[in-house]
């Protein structure tokens, strides 16, 4: 082969393994596949939820403690960022953006419905957003509150029970 032709080989490897280190999206997922586990994604939610509680208290532990402890407290201040920005993502990238869909406007029951679920899709982002920049736990607890209503609104009463029957979802604290 032509030195051309090896060049041209070498460069097509090299962009096909930049697909094997290239970071993972998160979100499940875009394409659509078709796959969805809604109730896990709630579940997804509390569990980060508890992940940022006990990390506040960390943080106010570790704060008032004084010297020594500043490695410590950078990385529960990090923890902290990550599980909020990991409620954001679920929110948005999974429910915003694939599984919360627009209707028509001749159906007014479905508008508000729709608009009613992003109505607490916003403000749960927001209170995720508190959450990395206070370490008041009312946030979480307002995110919990949300997450519930969310819940009722996503699924209507009859499904929640026939999950809970089941296991399925597991109620917030």
């Amino acid at each position: 082969m032509t030195k051309l032709m090896n060049y041209k080989i070498l460069v097509l490897l090299m962009i096909l393994s930049l697909g094997t280190v290239a970071p993972d999206a998160s979100a499940h997922c875009e394409i659509p596949c078709g796959i969805y586990g809604d109730a896990m994604r709630f579940d997804m939610i509390e569990e980060n939820c508890q992940t940022l509680e006990i990390s506040i208290a960390k943080i106010i532990s570790l704060s008032l403690e004084g010297e020594g402890n500043y490695n410590q407290l950078v990385r529960w201040v990090n923890n902290k960022e990550v599980h909020a920005n990991k409620i954001q993502e679920i929110i948005t990238q999974y429910f915003m953006f694939q599984r919360v869909k627009p209707v028509t406007s001749d159906n007014i029951e479905g508008k508000e419905a729709y608009n009613n679920k992003l109505v607490l899709l916003h403000k749960m982002l927001v209170y995720a957003m508190k959450c990395k920049q206070t370490t008041d736990i009312i946030y979480i607890t307002k995110i919990r509150e949300l997450l519930d209503s969310f819940r009722i609104a996503y699924f209507g009463e009859k499904a929640i029970a026939h999950l809970k029957e089941h296991h399925s979802l597991n109620p917030s604290p």
